[in-house]
């Protein structure tokens, strides 16, 4: 194979982790506010629930590939093998949600592509950045990267207790 095939074949299998990388840390940004009845609609029902409190909620959705994706090379070095390329196959994606709404999404598991992390987390949030439902607040300007996930944005805080309300009852019949 002639080196300007070689080096565009690698090209193309490295941008479809960096787009997949690129969209989940978008998720992370597009689906604050979200309603838990969008989410439910748009990426399915969590495989597991746990409420924290009166007003926290989590929803855990979980995805295992049988297979890695990408050009994965083994190398025989003394001491064991070397490998580098491939990617992960695994992710668990949890949304924290505050009084019904997406408040936060972070990723765990072997969930990195060979260009940028957290792709294999894509899988979970794509129908939901394909076609957003109407509570999601889109990333707009904040910057996305698929090498680094966004900062987290503080929780929010506890809706305004109402101040009580005096009434006040005038003496009848006098």
């Amino acid at each position: 194979m002639n080196r300007p095939a070689a080096l565009s074949l690698l090209l193309l299998l490295a941008a479809c982790g960096y787009a997949d990388s690129h969209m989940a840390h978008e998720a992370q940004l597009s689906m604050q506010g979200m309603t838990a009845a969008d989410l439910q609609a748009c990426a399915g029902i969590p495989d597991k629930t746990k409420r924290l409190d009166a007003r926290t909620e989590l929803f855990s959705y979980a995805v295992k590939n049988d297979t890695t994706g990408g050009l994965q090379v083994t190398l025989p070095v003394i001491g064991g093998d070397f490998t580098f390329g491939g990617s992960g196959n695994a992710c668990t994606a949890t949304f924290r949600l505050t009084d019904g709404h997406v408040s936060g999404l972070s990723y765990a598991g072997n969930n990195d592509r060979p260009v940028g992390q957290d792709g294999v987390c894509a899988l979970i949030v794509r129908g939901c950045m394909r076609r957003p439902m109407p509570s999601m607040a889109m990333a707009g300007d904040d910057p996305v990267s698929a090498f680094r996930q966004p900062p987290v944005r503080p929780e929010p805080p506890p809706p305004p207790t109402p101040a009580p309300t005096v009434v006040r009852m005038e003496p009848v019949g006098h």
